[in-house]
């Protein structure tokens, strides 16, 4: 069983794709330093897949650390690389966090997978690094714009980061997933989205709503050039976006060093802000208290993707829909309550 180190496996994508890779035969080995994380994702996971999970305590910006990790757990063949800060409206404030905690950690980690020889990194990237798209859907091709956050800017760095290590004729194997907008929970509701403080993300907002820890949500403007003036997202059910992971792992197996390769992770459909309210409200079969609030500096009006390199070179489909992803985020908030 092939050992998989995964950074920021604590954390909401992380705990999911940790649950797939056990299923796929994988051994996962989690590294969190807890800081946007909850120990009880282990937890969760642990029930989930019946055994215990190796866990590591640490930062991935600790050079030593990782170093040492990669001595202590001999043979790992391969990285996902999730440990980042994410939230868009956060970096707007905090830009040098952002780019010290997720540039530095990738730089770092590369140098640690070089000295130890493990050659395949599957990097959390972002549909942000799009910016604002001239034509929708985009596709992996189209033009990186300036980014409209510095998160959005860090995610865009580091991808060219990794392409210039690929140049540099590393023995050296890589995929970039731009994701799309990950949302639900495991369908078990052992492990779902746990964020700390007020949720930066929409959906935890409308389930934290609706289970009357926030008095309301906000809509951050309804005059965008869009059907309803609310702003629009592909929304992909975690589960699904955990399995393109896997899916991404075992594409490597038919590659050459160098590789590098860049997939968007996405259901392919976008569906705007009061879309997802009407939709959460159709689940719960009631209504949701919401107002509309000024824009966000740094929110993008729309961006939805083209998902056809993956379906067909990875051999991976998003399959579950939107409702299916607010009933699992529902069901996880109710096991909170």
């Amino acid at each position: 069983m092939e050992k998989i180190l995964v950074t920021g496996g604590a954390g909401f994508i992380g705990s999911h794709t940790v649950v797939e890779l056990v299923d796929a035969g994988y051994t996962p080995i989690i590294v969190d330093n807890f800081s946007n994380s909850d120990s009880n994702a282990i937890r969760g996971v642990e029930d989930i897949i019946k055994r215990s999970v190796k866990v590591y305590e640490g930062d991935c910006n600790d050079l030593q650390f990782m170093n040492d990790l990669f001595i202590t757990e001999k043979n790992i063949t391969g990285v996902i690389h999730f440990a980042a800060y994410k939230a868009v409206g956060e970096s707007v404030g905090k830009p040098l966090e952002y780019y010290q905690n997720n540039v530095g950690s990738l730089m770092i980690l590369i140098d640690a997978m070089k000295n130890h020889n493990v050659e395949n990194l599957v990097f959390s990237s972002s549909c942000t690094v799009y910016g604002q798209p001239d034509h929708l859907p985009v596709t992996e091709l189209s033009p990186k714009k300036v980014a409209e956050s510095p998160y959005g800017n860090t995610k865009q760095v580091c991808e060219e980061i990794i392409e210039d290590v690929v140049k540099s004729n590393a023995k050296f194997k890589a995929i970039a997933l731009r994701y799309f907008n990950p949302i639900g929970a495991h369908p078990s509701s052992k492990i779902g989205e746990l964020p700390i403080g007020v949720p930066n993300n929409l959906v935890p907002f409308v389930t934290q709503t609706a289970a009357r820890i926030r008095e309301e949500l906000s809509v951050f403007g309804d005059d965008y050039n869009t059907p309803d003036g609310t702003c629009i997202r592909d929304y992909i059910h975690v589960v699904d976006l955990a399995k393109a992971h896997v899916k991404s792992l075992q594409h490597f197996n038919n590659q050459k060093t160098p590789y590098f390769d860049i997939f968007n992770i996405g259901t392919g459909k976008g569906n705007s802000v009061l879309e997802v309210v009407k939709t959460f409200e159709k689940v719960i079969d009631g209504k949701l208290k919401y107002k509309v609030d000024p824009k966000r500096p740094g929110d993008v009006e729309q961006v939805f993707g083209n998902v056809d390199k993956a379906n067909n070179e990875l051999k991976w489909k998003a399959e579950l829909t939107l409702e299916d992803s607010l009933r699992d985020a529902w069901n996880w908030q109710k096991t909170l309550m």
